[in-house]
């Protein structure tokens, strides 16, 4: 059994996915003004990574149809690292002549996912993957990989361990500095993602590993308090919980940022974010799009501060 005193003065490197991830499965339209808000106070909560946006194609994806404006307009900090998707070569060109230092490629674990989200197989998309990897190592860019639907894909169902383990492999071979193993449905549970890193960590050093969880179960902090037991010390978040899967139909999105960070700071793990910032960045957020948020403490926080505001009024 794990508790608070093994992973006190832990540090966890959380990487902020929601401009990217999250607003790209938003349906509701985010003017370049607000997103370049929205980073920049995610920026001002002391997040280390943010997720700007990908330099796909508008057709595909119209919501990242405004990257290098986005980049054009963000204040940079220092300590913050900000980085991109990106699909080829071309979109890898694109991102650097944005100032990018940093970009993130996504492969999958099935063939048939990997078909139907990049319209390539797995072979061709590491091909393609190889000659970008080369490319950006030549320009002083660093590259990280996705690996997508490692703990269950929506077409080919349960994906084998041995699979995982694999593809790793290959994703390291190409120069990556960092896979993120996702769960890109939202299906693990802590008892597959103890078995799985019991695999993928007889052949992967811990510091070239961070997880990617979806909480369409309500499992992700679950999951993350599992993986922690294997000093796994690199998580993606989502402010507010933003976005979701298209693949994954009702799929609450992805791991909230502020769920996260509440539970690190219970364990007395430290990350360096600001949660009372974060908050406002996720408040902020929330007022540009469709919906309510799923983050507990988000609506936690409002809960109460809803709750503080009538009994002032009463007195």
């Amino acid at each position: 059994m794990t508790n608070r005193q093994s992973f006190k003065g832990r540090k966890v490197t959380v990487v902020e996915v929601g401009p990217r991830d999250g607003l790209q499965n938003e349906k509701a339209v985010v003017s370049t003004a607000d997103k370049i808000e929205f980073v920049n106070r995610l920026g001002a909560a002391s997040l280390p990574v943010i997720e700007v946006s990908a330099f796909v194609s508008p057709t595909w994806v119209p919501q990242m149809a405004d990257a290098a404006a986005v980049f054009a307009g963000i204040t940079r900090r220092p300590r913050t690292r900000y980085t991109a998707l990106v699909p080829n070569v071309a979109g890898l060109d694109r991102a650097m002549g944005a100032g990018v230092q940093e970009v993130a490629v996504f492969a999958a674990s099935t063939e048939t996912f990997s078909r139907k989200n990049i319209n390539q197989g797995i072979d061709a998309s590491f091909d393609m993957y190889k000659a970008l990897c080369d490319h950006a190592r030549s320009a002083g860019v660093r590259v990280r990989g996705y690996l997508s639907t490692a703990f269950g894909c929506p077409y080919e169902g349960d994906v084998p361990l041995e699979t995982v383990v694999a593809m790793v492999d290959r994703l390291l071979a190409l120069g990556v500095f960092e896979v993120a193993v996702s769960d890109t449905i939202g299906v693990a549970h802590p008892g597959q993602v103890s078995t799985l890193l019991e695999h993928v960590l007889a052949h992967t050093p811990v510091d070239r590993l961070a997880l990617h969880f979806h909480d369409t179960r309500g499992t992700a902090l679950a999951n993350v308090l599992a993986a922690l037991s294997f000093e796994v010390g690199t998580f993606d978040a989502s402010a507010g919980g933003l976005g979701g899967c298209p693949y994954a139909p009702g799929a609450a999105g992805n791991l909230a940022t502020d769920d996260l960070i509440y539970m690190l700071n219970g364990l007395g793990i430290e990350t360096g974010v600001s949660l009372p910032d974060l908050s406002e960045a996720t408040r902020f957020i929330a007022s540009r799009i469709d919906h309510t948020l799923p983050s507990r403490y988000a609506a936690a926080r409002l809960a109460n501060e809803n709750l503080r505001r009538e009994v002032r009024s009463e007195k």
